[in-house]
């Protein structure tokens, strides 16, 4: 994702006299000290990177905005120390499907939320099937998929059994040519993969929830979710964004094992997902994820658990009152509580 950001920006700005580089664990070692010196020293402009930029040792010159893209991917101590950066920094953070804690702190007006409805041109919804792994169904997307010369992402979450659920499509499909790819591959094997793949060499990607956030293969239009039932419904969302991104029409697929229940949530959240499949529903998901997972802390670390004891209601009643109390303080107006008694 930082990779295809990177790009965007280079081509954006190349008219200007502006600097732009991309930090991550694919950087080689002599061009990373490069880019820190640069950042140290002001030369570097613009950088985009991964959470490699949080890491001890980064120096900033003067650093103006920071923008977090896919903010569900980083924790609460990520983000403090963002704010730690400068105090006087804009923070603009983005995601599909926010955070529990953040979007409760939206609702209650600590911080500003604004939300884009609007699809690009051209894009469907995804069409989302939930239901019991089958062999043959699992066959029959992929052959459709390569029919119309497309490509197809396949979600196995467990790195131990990874090849043998690669080897198992390619004796389903023999024809597709399947390639792995998971977040414990080495850099230069893990690029080139996922590379070939962008390229068209490869049919069937078989990964892990590695390409959750941000990959934006717009040739691949099927994806196959092993053990949806295990997932978080972020991660769902996520996952069936990796889909569609073109005039094709998507397909996702959440399976999961047919020998065993579903507990309650797990259910929850797969009906959820199959529900709200429009464009746009990022939303709305988020809105079920945090009923289902609760609020978390305003202050704290935890970013998400039940509001105990008070109610989701009330609390909400109380922080928003806080919150404005809060900004009368600051702008030096008396405050006014809902039985109107002045509070000094």
């Amino acid at each position: 994702l930082a990779q295809q950001h990177l790009q965007t920006f280079t081509e954006r700005v190349a008219g200007f006299p502006v600097t732009v580089r991309g930090l991550s664990r694919f950087t080689d070692a002599g061009d990373s000290k490069e880019i820190m010196a640069g950042l140290a020293d002001g030369s570097v402009d613009i950088v985009v990177g991964t959470h490699r930029l949080l890491q001890t040792g980064v120096r900033w010159k003067d650093l103006g905005l920071v923008v977090v893209d896919e903010e569900q991917r980083f924790g609460v101590e990520h983000k403090e120390h963002i704010k730690a950066l400068r105090t006087h920094v804009d923070v603009l953070t983005m995601s599909a499907t926010p955070i529990p804690r953040t979007l409760e702190m939206s609702l209650a007006g600590i911080r500003e939320m604004s939300t884009i409805l609007t699809p690009p041109e051209e894009r469907h919804p995804v069409l989302t099937y939930v239901g019991a792994y089958n062999d043959k169904q699992v066959t029959a997307a992929i052959r459709r998929e390569l029919m119309r010369d497309g490509q197809v992402f396949y979600v196995h979450n467990r790195v131990s059994s990874i090849d043998k659920a690669a080897k198992k499509i390619r004796d389903l499909v023999p024809e597709a040519r399947v390639v792995v790819a998971h977040g414990q591959m080495n850099e230069d094997q893990l690029e080139k993969t996922v590379q070939g793949f962008w390229e068209r060499e490869f049919d069937v990607l078989v990964c892990t929830t590695i390409i959750e956030t941000g990959l934006d293969i717009s040739n691949a239009n099927t994806l196959l979710v092993e053990r949806a039932d295990s997932l978080g419904l972020s991660q769902l969302h996520q996952l069936r964004g990796r889909v569609g991104r073109s005039r094709e029409r998507g397909y996702a697929y959440f399976l999961y094992p047919p020998e065993k229940p579903l507990t309650e949530t797990a259910y929850d959240r797969l009906a959820t997902i199959a529900q709200n499949s429009d464009l746009g529903a990022g939303m709305a998901v988020a809105m079920k994820d945090l009923e289902i997972r609760g609020a978390g802390n305003v202050l704290g670390a935890e970013q998400s658990g039940h509001v105990a004891g008070v109610g989701f209601d009330l609390y909400v009643r109380l922080v928003g009152e806080a919150v404005e109390a809060y900004r009368a303080a600051a702008d030096g107006k008396p405050i006014v509580t809902e039985e109107n008694k002045e509070v000094r």
